[in-house]
């Protein structure tokens, strides 16, 4: 039996780096709960201290399909490398013809540095580029391929 999961990225500014990955996976702001009209009417009728309410951010799958993101607000900021990450899988994957997979990988590339992040490298196989290293605004590598 597979059990549902969602995915939770420590940050500095959870509603900013919210932002970025909503425009990174085309997700949108979670919705809340039934019964509430704001996120804020949630938070208050189960007591939760006003200056909580921006501690967090999350997102879904506007399809409802993939997994959700949470971004909760951590006081150390980001210090190595990230043991997990996110593949952004632009290019549509190895059975796509490389020259229409690699156009789409540089078009994400230039979408997600627009929105915020950061280039690190570009990783080569077989003698052609493969995929591209990337960071969140808040520094946390991904992967474009």
């Amino acid at each position: 039996m597979t059990v549902r999961w969602s995915l939770t990225i420590d940050c500095a500014e959870p509603r900013s780096l919210a932002r970025f990955w909503a425009v990174a996976l085309g997700y949108i702001e979670r919705p809340p709960p039934p019964g509430f009209a704001s996120w804020q009417d949630w938070f208050s009728h189960h007591g939760v201290p006003e200056a909580e309410w921006d501690d967090g951010a999350y997102l879904t799958d506007p399809e409802g399909v993939l997994p959700s993101l949470s971004f909760l607000k951590v006081p150390e900021g980001k210090s190595v490398k990230n043991r997990v990450h996110l593949d952004v899988q632009a290019g549509g994957g190895r059975d796509v013809p490389w020259e229409t997979r690699w156009e789409r990988v540089v078009e994400a590339v230039a979408r997600l540095t627009a929105a915020g992040a950061t280039m690190l490298r570009e990783d080569v196989l077989d003698g052609r580029p493969d995929h591209v290293v990337m960071a969140d605004p808040e520094g946390n590598e991904f992967c474009v391929l």
